[in-house]
């Protein structure tokens, strides 16, 4: 019965779709010949889309592993009693870098860093502050103050109090926080192409510049896989943290 769910899990499905047309896209180029004769070549050939995804994720990697990091120990500090009177300044900043373009991020940042993956990784780092800070904050704030009240009781530091009580109760939210992020860092890095970096978005830009349709469909229908196999592993895994008969609920 396990071995049939697993098989039948659209998780896998969509992780054998995703990397069979990233390694076997060349192997498609009969069919977008056939659909666009005009266009040569059929599928997009300067670098391999193997080579494009581990450029992407690495960049999506770094960008939101530090803004979870930064985002989450700002929340846990504006939580505490020392940082209460900093939360509306942290939110306010995080909102105003949500809605700054990352467009414009890239364009100051490639004076100061040059062209490449690091502008790209600025601008994805600030763009992904918001969702991780509210979530987090969010979560910290939800854990009740009777478990708190517990846990001082029973002799537990300030600091054991976050490890043990508040940080693995509101891990659930913060994961939440974490995989909103995550899902937007990988959409929104395919911009980095326009400044150099090697992403998933660089055929669609090549696409668009060289009025060659193929490679424009190429280079979304993997991002868009690639952005919905992460959600999906990020769901399982928040159902994993959740107490077990919240996860059956879910």
């Amino acid at each position: 019965m396990n071995w049939t769910r697993r098989v039948a899990s659209p998780v896998l499905w969509v992780a054998v779709l995703f990397f069979v047309l990233m390694l076997g896209m060349p192997q498609t180029a009969p069919l977008f010949e056939h659909a666009f004769p005009q266009v040569a070549p059929p599928v997009f050939d300067r670098d391999s889309f193997f080579a494009l995804w581990l450029s992407h994720a690495g960049m999506v990697l770094v960008a939101s592993g530090a803004a979870s990091l930064v985002g989450i120990g700002l929340a846990i500090f504006v939580t505490r009693p020392a940082g209460d009177d900093f939360r509306g300044l942290v939110g306010t900043l995080a909102t105003i870098g949500q809605t700054f373009p990352p467009a414009a991020v890239l364009a100051l940042a490639v004076p100061a860093l040059g062209f490449g993956p690091r502008p790209t990784i600025v601008a994805l780092f600030i763009y992904g502050l918001l969702p991780v800070i509210e979530n987090a904050i969010a979560g910290l704030d939800g854990v009740p103050a009777a478990v708190r009240d517990a846990a001082r009781g029973m002799g537990l530091s300030a600091w054991q109090i976050l490890r043990d009580v508040d940080l693995p109760l509101a891990a659930p939210l913060i994961l939440a926080g974490v995989r909103v992020s995550v899902t937007i860092a990988i959409g929104t890095a395919t911009i980095g192409s326009t400044v150099g970096a090697l992403t998933l978005g660089t055929p669609i830009f090549d696409g668009l510049a060289a009025d060659k349709v193929p490679f424009v469909l190429q280079g979304a229908v993997l991002v868009a896989l690639f952005a919905i196999l992460t959600d999906m592993l990020f769901g399982r895994l928040e159902n994993w943290l959740r107490p077990p008969g919240l996860a059956r609920a879910a």
